[in-house]
């Protein structure tokens, strides 16, 4: 079996898929404290924002992967013929669209890091800043609440 073939199976693309999803959480929370701090340098706030928007760029494309490949054909009719449809109608839906604004967000904050301390004073962008990092991490959390309401939705829709 080679690398690709491992990479394609439906338990390693989920495990990709969040555990690169809670690394992007945990960058952008870490870049908050940066940001509150106001101590951190360009480079470290950069970095650490490069982290947190790659982090989400892989965990997008293997949960993109997982969806257009395995959701759609095994998880969504047994999601839809079993005890919680809504799971699908509302909550995949809902979370399709906000998955959608998590990168461009991200990439957002990742310009603003590149702005030196005094220029984000100057800007007044230091609040906006870390409201912003705040909104990546709890658009992170809420979407892996959603991920794992229609995770058990599917387990639930397989016994019954």
């Amino acid at each position: 079996m080679d690398i690709i073939s491992i990479l394609q199976n439906k338990p390693v693309l989920i495990g990709i898929h969040l555990g690169f999803a809670i690394i992007g959480i945990d960058a952008f929370l870490w870049l908050l404290g940066k940001f509150k701090d106001n101590s951190s340098s360009l480079k470290s706030k950069f970095v650490t924002a490069l982290i947190g928007v790659s982090a989400f760029i892989i965990s997008w494309v293997a949960g993109g992967y997982y969806y257009v490949v395995y959701y759609g054909t095994l998880v969504k009719p047994v999601i839809k013929s079993g005890l919680a449809p809504w799971a699908h109608n509302i909550i995949m839906e809902t979370k399709e669209h906000i998955f959608l604004f998590i990168i461009p967000i991200a990439v957002t904050v990742l310009f603003i890091t590149l702005l030196e301390n005094k220029d984000m004073d100057h800007l007044k962008l230091r609040s906006f800043a870390i409201r912003l990092s705040g909104l990546v991490a709890i658009l992170g959390l809420l979407i892996g609440a959603m991920g794992f309401i229609i995770s058990a939705a599917a387990r639930w829709g397989a016994t019954s």
